[in-house]
């Protein structure tokens, strides 16, 4: 069976189908609605093979569907019926608990996906556990992806950005008694060093976990 993997994001719907080794983009942006990311997929993919389809998205998804529309896309996600858009079976996650499903070695790790804001998931004994820990408060009025996502880094520069990251890897640590951490994200590349029992990831990983979600 032959899956096709859709990344959706602010900037870009990003396509990888077994047996592709680079992945497509497509433009998406502020007024991306969810039935326009169906037709530019069908049109991107029209001479490729595939028999399913695993969509990560930028948001919670509950029973297969969003939850809600995601601030930086267009609207009509919140409940959409992709299976019957697309008329093959799909499976939808959120992208961050994507990207982690890719990352995972084993045992109990949690993934922060350094991006616009802060992607959480954990993934304990195979089991994909979606959070929503970056929008709890932290620091006064303000919450953590407030501090580590795009706004703080651009507030705070690198320097007090990197440490802030680095406190909020101790706490999470510790709360959720993980083995390791995965940083994902566009922003892991500011970080020059990182601590014991965390590692960079890789943005391919959300395809690795868009595959693996079929397994």
């Amino acid at each position: 069976m032959k899956t096709l993997v859709i990344d959706v994001g602010g900037t870009h719907v990003k396509l990888l189908a077994t047996g592709r080794r680079t992945p497509t983009k497509l433009d998406s942006g502020p007024n991306l609605t969810a039935r326009q990311m169906v037709r530019a997929v069908k049109q991107a993919t029209a001479d490729w093979q595939y028999d399913r389809i695993s969509i990560g998205y930028p948001g919670p998804v509950r029973h297969n569907k969003p939850q809600r529309n995601p601030w930086n896309l267009g609207g009509g996600w919140a409940g959409f019926d992709f299976k019957k858009a697309f008329g093959k079976p799909v499976r939808v996650i959120n992208d961050a608990a994507m990207q982690a499903l890719g990352s995972y070695e084993g045992g109990a790790m949690l993934f922060l996906g350094l991006g616009t804001g802060l992607g959480t998931t954990m993934v304990r004994d195979g089991v994909v556990i979606p959070l929503e820990m970056g929008h709890l408060p932290y620091r006064g009025n303000k919450s953590y992806e407030d501090v580590v996502g795009d706004a703080g880094y651009q507030r705070l520069g690198k320097k007090a950005w990197r440490k802030e990251v680095e406190q909020i890897i101790a706490l999470f640590s510790e709360a959720l008694l993980v083995d390791y951490v995965v940083l994902g994200g566009g922003n892991v590349r500011h970080m020059k060093t990182l601590p014991k029992n965390v590692r960079a990831g890789s943005n391919l990983n959300a395809f690795k976990g868009g595959f693996r979600l079929w397994d």
